[in-house]
């Protein structure tokens, strides 16, 4: 097993990406806590991960709001004795060029994506600090690395994940704290459904794709797992693009 001895904090676990890496995770051995704002959904992504002889357990978590973090972080030492990997997983998407991007959008998306990933890390280093390391994983996106027509803000946000990534992984690397980004493209998620609902503009997508197809969470969830185990002892501060090819050109 991969994430023997694993205890991983997984956010916006609920649905989509962060649910079925919980799922894997677990698979791989990791003990599990999940963190989302949609109660009923998380609790019952942990009922049924437990139901497959794994260990996970739910907490309600708004990330930006540093009290719910602080609970989360103490519910994995409560029931697993610690913590020594954080997905920082949760985010949201907002259209809009410049102009059509409002100041509240400008804001929630940051309060979310940005904000949410800095209270997450901030959280979790103590605990990591005293379990002898650890292992942050940042979910950026291709869109943190090159611009896009109608994603103005979101790839404001994901930017901002990338070089926050970096700096944390500089500042604790001294504590055996590592921390990495991923860059996904696009993945069949609850997040891209407006563009899996609109035939035309997903056409597009996929034959901008070298691969030729869309993602799907499994793809991401196996890079997370190598920056989550030991396997990637000696990485940090990188960038795990995962995007069919797709900035390859």
């Amino acid at each position: 097993m991969r994430l023997l001895n694993k205890i991983a904090l997984i956010s916006g676990g609920a649905q989509g990406m962060g649910a079925v890496t919980a799922d894997i995770f677990a698979q791989h051995g990791a003990k599990v806590i999940i963190g989302d704002v949609l109660i009923d959904e998380g609790n019952e992504v942990a009922r049924q991960i437990n139901s497959s002889g794994n260990e996970c357990h739910f907490v309600p978590l708004d990330v930006s709001r540093k009290e719910q973090w602080d609970e989360a972080v103490d519910k994995a030492k409560s029931q697993f004795g610690g913590l020594n990997v954080l997905v920082n997983n949760a985010g949201i998407a907002v259209r809009g060029n410049v102009e059509e991007t409002s100041g509240e959008d400008w804001d929630q998306v940051m309060e979310v994506n940005a904000k949410g990933v800095f209270l997450g890390t901030k959280a979790v280093i103590p605990s990591m600090r005293e379990m002898g390391g650890g292992s942050i994983i940042n979910l950026s996106s291709i869109a943190g690395l090159v611009g896009t027509h109608d994603t103005t803000v979101y790839n404001a946000s994901k930017a901002a994940v990338r070089v926050f990534t970096k700096s944390t992984a500089l500042q604790y690397a001294k504590y055996g704290i590592r921390a990495n980004s991923i860059h996904p493209g696009t993945i069949a998620t609850p997040l891209t459904a407006d563009l899996q609902a609109d035939e035309t503009a997903l056409a597009d997508r996929i034959n901008r794709t070298p691969l030729g197809r869309l993602g799907t969470p499994e793809d991401v969830v196996y890079g997370a797992i190598y920056l989550a185990s030991d396997e990637s002892s000696f990485v940090t501060g990188s960038e795990l693009v995962i995007d069919g090819g797709r900035t390859a050109e």
